[in-house]
């Protein structure tokens, strides 16, 4: 069921205090900052609110000829993917320590927000972002979005609006090649050029559940600079994951319904109400193994030495760590590769009779989109979920 009046408010209610973060000496990370869990609880519950959370909303005009007025059981992966591009553009325009406030006015931050409200002139709004995916990825209004195409509907967005100053490489079939994003990035009539990133990995980290040998290196991508999340979710529910403590992620849930309209300049009582619907003070958890395997990977270069730094991280702490390698870096994408039957069926007689998927690697499995066999139709149910696996 959605979560109305959910633990989230619950946690502002009388004595009771949140369970957001443990009591532990292990350090917490958010979106490539470290903290103390135990002296630095309030540096941590500022920084989860300054995130901007996007949730459900109800009462919108209708998205295209839908007469759809809210994208309660249908929106999560869609807003999942707002909170991660209003994050690649927090920390662009304003940077990773800025933080917000009820009383925040700035200009910077009230043009960010506006980007994601719930009307087809807003440039990444939930309606921008399902008529495209209707035009360009086949995906009807009201069908649920896995990572990998929420991450191609926001790359289309981007080049729409030229204020964001931000371009989106989706780096598929677990392969990073740098070529792509420097053709992409790198103006060729001056190479000392660069156009601001938000590299999207997507990546299928086992078959029904996160095989353990990758969670290490799940940890490690919080901690790098640049860090942008994760869009991902676990089974039935597609959720924005922003950092880790010990063995579990720290996430926030669009799964909140709440009412839609316009913090505008945020001048009179009602739009500063609304701007606070924007930003939610109390993080989630989830042990790691419970997350669906199919998420996507998300960082900000805003410079070109931004990117250089991230891809020797990746080769030394991801792919030369310790780590079980999520991903392949390259310089240039390979052709693919297409085995002969001869060489499949010798393959298969290679195997051990007792193969689990433990044993299957990460870039071993194809990119694609990881959704639900057949088609969800759109239920009203307070007990429907969204399928990611």
């Amino acid at each position: 069921m959605d979560y109305m009046l959910d633990a989230y408010v619950g946690y502002d209610i009388g004595s009771i205090e949140p369970d957001d973060i443990p009591k532990t000496d292990d350090v917490v990370w958010i979106l490539g900052k470290s903290y103390s869990a135990t002296e630095d609880l309030d540096l941590i519950r500022r920084d989860v609110q300054t995130r901007l959370w996007c949730t459900y909303r109800r009462g919108f005009v209708p998205i295209g000829g839908s007469q759809l007025t809210t994208d309660k059981g249908w929106g999560c992966m869609l807003r999942c993917g707002q909170m991660v591009l209003a994050q690649a553009l927090t920390q662009l325009h304003l940077g990773r320590d800025w933080t917000w406030t009820p009383e925040t006015t700035n200009e910077t931050y009230l043009k960010i927000v506006n980007r994601f409200e719930d009307s087809k002139a807003a440039p990444f709004s939930l309606h921008q972002i399902a008529l495209t995916g209707e035009s360009s990825e086949e995906k009807r209004v009201g069908e649920w979005f896995g990572p990998n195409t929420v991450a191609q509907v926001l790359k289309k967005l981007v080049k729409f609006d030229d204020w964001c100053s931000l371009v989106i490489h989706v780096a598929l079939d677990n392969t990073l090649a740098t070529d792509e994003v420097l053709e992409l990035c790198v103006d060729r009539s001056n190479p000392d050029s660069w156009k601001p990133l938000l590299l999207i990995i997507p990546l299928r980290l086992g078959l029904s559940e996160i095989n353990p040998i990758y969670v290490d290196g799940l940890k490690k991508c919080f901690e790098l600079a640049g860090n942008c999340g994760m869009v991902g979710g676990r089974p039935n529910q597609a959720l924005y994951f922003i950092g880790y403590v010990a063995d579990e992620a720290l996430y926030l849930d669009p799964h909140t319904v709440q009412r839609s309209g316009t913090i505008g300049s945020k001048r009179d009582p009602d739009e500063r109400e609304l701007d606070e619907t924007f930003h939610q003070k109390y993080a989630r958890r989830i042990n790691f193994k419970g997350m669906d395997p199919s998420l996507a990977l998300c960082f900000l270069c805003a410079t070109r030495k931004d990117f250089d730094d991230l891809i020797q991280r990746f080769k030394e702490d991801l792919n030369g760590g310790g780590c079980q390698p999520l991903f392949e870096v390259t310089k240039t994408r390979q052709a693919p590769w297409t085995p002969t039957t001869t060489s499949s069926t010798s393959s298969r007689k290679n195997s051990e009779p007792n193969e689990t998927f433990n044993e299957i690697s990460a870039t071993e499995i194809q990119n694609e989109e990881f959704e639900e066999v057949e088609t969800r139709q759109l239920d009203e149910s307070d007990e429907e979920f969204e399928i990611i696996a």
